[in-house]
């Protein structure tokens, strides 16, 4: 199995905000193939020839994973576009821009990783959803994306590692260097941030680690028993699972 460098799967284009393609990460039988899933931050924050190049590229697909209030602020250049399949699924119950909200509250006193447990036993019917949705979706690149690309979207990259047979560490490293890669966007909204609110804008490995040791000790780390438990078919699993492996 090949090192991975997390640098080689960001996509080389000015006006994006830490999209990734999630092809090359090494995993137990090859190597995740590319051309498949892109994963982003929000495209509302996107220059106009970003999301051109975007289409350019083949994406054909966009699952939006904000919450409502998100979308009604901010709106998604590829909602209304007659060439792009658009669903809004979401993965955050309220507003996360507002520091009143409930799961903001909750992340004043705890880590990011305790609110990603909550997503998956809380919302795995929508995680179900989203995995079909990328199971079935063949016609081009589907993209996923939530604000800053990191939580939310993180989950969702870390199971599809997790189903191809990536390392715990690997999976790590793609999630952690999300912050790298949104820090010139992040960093202002850090400052505005109180001080025991400023880790929800970045992407400690800490967190990632909170959703594996989970994950580790209710399923042994074993995303199948989860999925199934959540209603996701054997069928539906392993249909998802041969998309996601390509051998070297």
């Amino acid at each position: 199995m090949r090192s991975y460098d997390p640098a080689s799967q960001k996509l080389p284009y000015e006006g994006l905000l830490n999209t990734r393609e999630l092809g090359g990460m090494p995993c137990s039988n090859g190597t995740f193939p590319n051309g498949l899933f892109i994963r982003s931050g929000s495209p509302s924050f996107f220059t106009d020839d970003a999301v051109s190049y975007l289409k350019s590229i083949g994406v054909r697909t966009v699952i939006d994973l904000r919450a409502e209030p998100e979308i009604i602020r901010d709106g998604n250049p590829f909602m209304n576009d007659p060439s792009v399949k658009f669903y809004n699924i979401p993965l955050f119950v309220g507003d996360p821009s507002a520091d009143t909200d409930p799961t903001m509250e909750f992340l004043r006193t705890h880590h990011l990783g305790d609110f990603y447990v909550i997503m998956l036993n809380e919302l795995g019917d929508r995680i179900v959803k989203i995995l079909n949705i990328l199971r079935t979706h063949t016609d081009g690149y589907c993209l996923f994306h939530c604000a800053h690309g990191k939580d939310r979207t993180g989950v969702i990259a870390a199971i599809l590692y997790l189903l191809a047979g990536a390392s715990r560490e690997d999976i790590v490293l793609n999630y952690k260097v999300s912050y790298d890669y949104a820090k010139s966007f992040l960093d202002p909204l850090i400052e505005k941030k109180s001080d025991d609110m400023k880790h929800t804008l970045r992407s400690d490995a800490l967190n990632m680690e909170i959703l594996l040791d989970y994950l580790q000790e209710r399923y042994d780390l074993d995303i199948t028993r989860y999925l199934s438990a959540n209603g996701m078919s054997s069928e539906e699993i392993e249909g998802l699972r041969k998309r996601l492996i390509s051998q070297q």
